[in-house]
């Protein structure tokens, strides 16, 4: 059954630890793309409709996206991803784009400061799939973090890398949202297989 998207703004929120092994109807991601000239509106943000994309294809329980678009400053990276997590109640948080060695290339950092705990297999496995196809994936710096009950995750800014880097990572992004006692993650498994080892 494909999944379907609702509205963010009609889903209320609960997660009983009864849930968690069940589909999770009223689950929500976030999805916050960081770009100093798309959230000038200067050229459209493709990236955040990519991932939205790539979790329609890989996801086959119903969750609704908490988009946002955000510039490259880090103080307000923080507050956006604090407000997904606690506010919104986003099991899962995908940001793309300010990864990288510039200046203005905050991400990391931002994340880093807002989570308990580092997961840092999740850029290890997206820089080893990238190398294989572009020598510069040496210079991302994704990484990805627990907060609360929330799983965020870097993403580079490029649609393309994107996917990549999604398909590689989503596999054990389920078990890991189960060990957080975050819903229970379905996925279309001729896309992408969960992982969950055997209990």
């Amino acid at each position: 059954m494909k999944n379907t998207i609702r509205p963010a703004a009609v889903i209320s929120v609960f997660t009983p630890r009864s849930a968690l092994r069940t589909p999770h109807s009223d689950m929500k991601i976030g999805i916050l793309t960081i770009s100093d000239r798309a959230s000038q509106g200067i050229y459209e943000d493709k990236s955040g409709p990519a991932i939205v994309a790539c979790l329609q294809e890989m996801l086959s329980c119903e969750w609704a996206p908490v988009v946002r678009v955000i510039p490259d400053e880090q103080p307000l990276i923080e507050t956006n991803l604090k407000e997904l997590c606690d506010t919104e109640g986003c099991c899962l948080v995908v940001t793309t784009g300010g990864t990288g060695p510039a200046k203005r290339d905050v991400t990391p950092e931002a994340t880093e400061a807002v989570c308990e705990k580092m997961m840092p297999g999740f850029g290890e496995l997206m820089r080893a799939v990238s190398l294989k196809i572009v020598p510069t994936a040496i210079l991302s710096r994704q990484t990805a973090g627990i907060r609360g009950k929330s799983l965020i995750i870097n993403l580079p800014g490029k649609p393309s890398a994107i996917r990549d880097c999604l398909t590689a990572v989503m596999p054990a992004v389920p078990y890991c949202v189960d060990l957080i006692e975050g819903p229970y993650l379905t996925t279309h498994e001729a896309v992408v297989k969960a992982f969950r080892p055997k209990q």
